[in-house]
């Protein structure tokens, strides 16, 4: 984003004002742990942002079948899931409504692993089962997420999209046209050569980038632990929760617990008569009292309608529709919709693709700019004015901080360890005048 990756080799002075090299040895510091991050979301968000036509591809065999005359009971297919894998609990059923198409089980096997089968609707063949958690693209989606290390993976991996943040903040204000560098340079292709053009290249893709990835970095933060948990919190007081009905909430049971409960194949039959949009997800009751959960898992927001259906009477109990949701909540599920490049079809997908590819080449030409300038032996940290950091730039970061509070701590223990340690050691210190 900004020549501000590495400082120039020793005996040049400093260039720019004191607050200028002071956000400069920000950007850079930052840099150390973000760069890596940067690079390996790109990369496996970019993957998985065509997780259909992937799995397309993987799965073939397990998601195509030859068109059949009778359609084989749910029941049956369940049936056929037990024999061959063990059946402890059913967790779910997917259909998409379509000729051809492999019924998707989801359910916990015979050692209680949460696991997926795919059936032949036709013949209840079972095609295929796996372990939900070792498919590819949940492996991936996994690895994205938090590292595959559970949750300490994703406070490291939360950690980096904040601090991410600042780093493109930072980066505009080091970008921004001053001095011999006129607003025609800035917006102009690299021409340069050399450890100039990667420095350049680092610069222009820094502000291409910032406007196609930050609003991806922020439309992620309602996943985060942290972050996301805080703004839960604030929607669940403020009356801004999401009002969907899968996890509980407010959907009621059944209205008695007797009888004969209705078949699965009814349960998407009143899908469709509600006018639900294939394909559908159910999850069925929990118990003789539990209601059926049936959705649209349309990629359309609008579209994903859920209904909780009595188990034994098929009535339709309740009925929630993605419009009901307050605004917040709308607001956060739209921004996932974004994230993952569904809410405006293809070019929502070329457009967060393009922007993968961009968090790539900034993180090389980062790299590849600062292993070019830094003087050797040495990490080429940036010279600094010593001292206050100025009333301007504490404001900045203690809002920085309450905003983002995993920010706000790492910077606190960096600070500590600083105090502590890495001046005795003389780590982070301006080797060279930049």
């Amino acid at each position: 984003m900004t020549d501000a990756i590495a400082s120039a080799p020793a005996k040049v002075q400093p260039t720019g004002g004191a607050f200028y090299r002071l956000v400069w040895k920000w950007h850079f510091l930052a840099s150390l742990y973000v760069l890596p991050f940067i690079a390996m979301l790109a990369l496996t968000g970019g993957i998985y942002l065509y997780k259909p036509q992937i799995e397309e591809i993987l799965y073939a065999d397990r998601l195509n079948v030859a068109i059949g005359t009778t359609v084989q009971p749910f029941e049956a297919q369940l049936a056929a899931v037990e024999e061959a894998a063990g059946l402890k609990r059913v967790r779910g059923i997917a259909t998409e409504d379509a000729p051809g198409r492999a019924t998707v089980i989801e359910f916990d096997d015979a050692n209680g692993t949460r696991s997926l089968a795919w059936v032949n609707p036709y013949t209840a063949e079972v095609l295929a089962t796996a372990a939900r958690d070792q498919t590819a693209m949940r492996v991936l989606r996994k690895f994205h997420g938090e590292l595959l290390l559970g949750d300490i993976g994703t406070k490291f991996v939360e950690l980096a999209a904040h601090w991410t943040i600042v780093m493109f903040i930072t980066g505009l204000y080091l970008w921004w046209p001053r001095g011999e560098r006129t607003a025609a340079k800035a917006f102009s292709l690299p021409s340069s050569k050399g450890r100039s053009w990667w420095r350049d290249t680092h610069m222009f893709t820094g502000f291409l980038a910032a406007l196609l990835i930050l609003p991806i970095v922020i439309s992620g933060l309602p996943w985060t632990d942290v972050w996301g948990g805080g703004l839960s919190a604030v929607q669940d007081r403020t009356g801004q929760a999401s009002k969907s009905l899968r996890f509980g909430g407010d959907a009621p049971n059944s209205t008695t617990s007797q009888g004969t409960p209705i078949t699965f194949a009814t349960v998407f039959d009143i899908a469709k008569d509600q006018g639900l949009v294939a394909p559908y997800e159910m999850r069925p009751a929990k118990g003789a009292e539990g209601a059926i959960w049936v959705r649209s898992a349309s990629v359309n927001r609008y579209e994903q309608t859920e209904l909780i259906i009595d188990q034994y009477s098929g009535a339709v109990l309740k009925r929630q529709g993605f419009e009901a949701n307050p605004p917040v909540a709308k607001a956060v599920s739209l921004g996932i919709s974004f994230h993952q490049g569904e809410l405006y079809g293809w070019i929502n997908r070329i457009q967060n693709t393009v922007g993968a590819l961009l968090g790539i080449l900034l993180a090389l030409s980062g790299f590849v700019a600062w292993w070019m300038r830094r003087p050797k032996g040495s990490l080429g940290v940036p010279a600094a004015p010593e001292g206050s950091l100025g009333t301007g730039m504490i404001v900045l970061v203690i809002g920085l901080a309450l905003l983002f509070p995993l920010m706000g701590a790492s910077l606190v223990v960096a600070l500590v360890l600083d105090w502590l340690l890495f001046k005795r050691l003389g780590w982070f210190r301006a080797e060279s005048q930049s």
